[in-house]
């Protein structure tokens, strides 16, 4: 369900992690979108997007994600995805996500 949805924004030193928990749909996605520009304004050297607890996205979250990816690569930050499921690694491979966004395990 939508209301399980949980996001968190972890700082340490240089590295900034957005957790995602839950399903990103178009109920959930500005909070995903905030999520991202909080990691931005810390002006970290990395942002990771941990999907270890995300269970499903929907193309309104995959373009929060590919939205976040281009205003990090313009201010010289990387940006990765880690730890998707087979399924969550499956619609990023499938939608074109992964051409353009590295995903780490």
């Amino acid at each position: 369900m939508s209301d399980e949805f949980v996001t968190s924004v972890d700082r340490d030193g240089s590295l900034v992690t957005v957790r995602l928990r839950g399903e990103v749909d178009v109920l959930t996605v500005d909070r995903v979108r905030g999520a991202l520009a909080e990691a931005l304004q810390a002006q970290p050297h990395e942002i990771v997007v941990d999907l270890s607890g995300l269970v499903f996205i929907d193309s309104t979250g995959l373009g929060a994600l590919i939205f976040g990816f281009q205003r990090a690569r313009d201010t010289g930050v990387r940006f990765r995805l880690a730890k998707a499921s087979p399924a969550v690694r499956q619609v990023l491979q499938l939608s074109g996500v992964l051409e353009v966004v590295e995903l780490t395990p």
